[in-house]
């Protein structure tokens, strides 16, 4: 593509990054086959070609953008399923991050919009705002869970709560075993702790020491994806990392948050101060199952189990197979799900601000799911374990929990 940028413009590392992916594209169309909501829609507009055109019309024309470019801007999932079919390596994360942020610097949004992404920035990425949040669903679940629209989509997230696993023996370590840094996030801890707990067994059968990394809080990729500024949360964590000492690996058992936690020396792209700081920390980001070497177990109860492969695993990660082959070594008979490139529709928080497309995706991939006639959906972050989940659902589990109760631990709350 032929871009219009000024001298000026380019100067920002960001907006030249972004250029140059614009000049990458060659329209070819490719893309629009793994685009969720191009298939589910069928919109150009809803696809990364039609959004890559009102992407570079906005970020050239500088100021406000128009209520048509924000609508399919927002629309999109990030799932990143069009970077990785690009033949001409256009890395569309680079656009819509600085599409998005343009957005919400220059874009006035409707009072009822502006209350939601504030509630979802500044009390789901703080555990303890979060936790207070799911026990007021809880207490006022009849009214709740009729509620429409946004609130609705957050008062049913809050209501699909976990606990926490039964205390269990750990494996004995050497003084001198490699210590694994582990954060704990700000959902999952509300929803799903026994998550974490199953994370330590299984590494610390492995020879491997969790602890926690503290004083971490939230990595920040809820206000990233709102467009929002993510640096103060990713300078938190960084510093954490540097006052921890000696460790092997930081790792996050929800593979969204593993993607943009070694997506941080692109966040710094602009600050010469903390870019290489950035760039060391994640050399040490490595997700749970790269840091989980397949160890032959027996599955309970011959579990057939589906393997669901998060957008941040295939196209954040690029590591998608790893889980299944995990659950192969621990005994799981595992199917693919059809359409397994195709976002489920939890996407961060997208299932909050888009919640009838995210209904939609979601519907469509318990469908597939459900054609493979599994025991269990496995799947590795805690969106989408979320989002999945629901009576007319087959049992989410997560990875680290299949892996744990195959070697020996506590049977998973989500099996029942």
């Amino acid at each position: 593509m032929r871009t219009f940028f000024t001298t000026e413009q380019l100067a920002d590392p960001h907006l030249a990054e972004a250029e140059k992916n614009l000049r990458a594209c060659v329209h070819c169309g490719i893309c629009t086959a793994t685009c969720p909501t191009y298939v589910l829609l069928g919109d150009e507009r809803d696809g990364p070609r039609g959004r890559i055109v009102m992407m570079q019309k906005m970020l050239e024309a500088g100021g406000a953008p128009s209520a048509e470019t924000v609508l399919h801007v927002d629309r999109c999932l990030s799932c990143l399923g069009c970077r990785t079919a690009c033949p001409s390596g256009v890395d569309y994360a680079r656009l819509v991050d600085t599409a998005r942020a343009h957005i919400e610097i220059h874009y006035r949004r409707p009072v009822g919009e502006r209350s939601t992404r504030w509630l979802i920035a500044n009390v789901l990425a703080r555990p303890a705002f979060a936790k207070l949040g799911v026990a007021l669903a809880k207490t006022f679940a009849p009214i709740a869970r009729r509620l429409p629209g946004m609130l609705g989509a957050m008062a049913r997230t809050a209501l699909k709560t976990r606990p926490r696993s039964s205390a269990m023996p750990m494996e004995e370590l050497a003084a001198d075993a490699p210590r694994v840094a582990l954060l704990s996030g700000c959902v999952q801890q509300a929803l799903a702790p026994a998550i974490d707990d199953a994370v330590a067994r299984v590494l610390a059968r492995r020879g491997k020491r969790v602890v926690p990394l503290a004083g971490a809080g939230c990595c920040g990729a809820l206000a990233h994806h709102l467009g929002r500024d993510a640096k103060p949360q990713a300078k938190a964590v960084i510093q954490a990392f540097e006052a921890a000492g000696d460790i092997e690996a930081v790792l996050i058992s929800a593979t969204g948050c593993s993607a943009h936690l070694a997506d941080y020396p692109h966040l710094f792209a602009d600050d010469p101060q903390w870019l290489p700081r950035a760039l060391k920390f994640a050399s040490k980001v490595k997700d749970f199952s790269v840091l989980t070497q397949p160890r032959p177990a027996a599955s309970r109860e011959n579990l057939r189990a589906a393997w669901h492969a998060p957008c941040s695993m295939q196209h954040g990660l690029h590591i998608g197979d790893e889980g299944a082959a995990l659950l192969r070594a621990s005994g799981y008979d595992v199917v693919a799900i059809p359409e397994g490139h195709l976002c489920c529709g939890s996407a961060g928080s997208y299932s909050l601000l888009q919640p009838e497309i995210a209904g939609r995706l979601r519907a469509r991939k318990l469908a597939n799911a459900a054609s493979v006639d599994p025991g269990v959906i496995a799947t590795a972050n805690i969106g989408c374990l979320n989002h999945l989940s629901g009576a007319d659902a087959p049992p989410i589990v997560h990875l680290a929990e299949l892996i744990d109760w195959a070697e020996g631990g506590p049977r998973p709350a989500g099996l029942g």
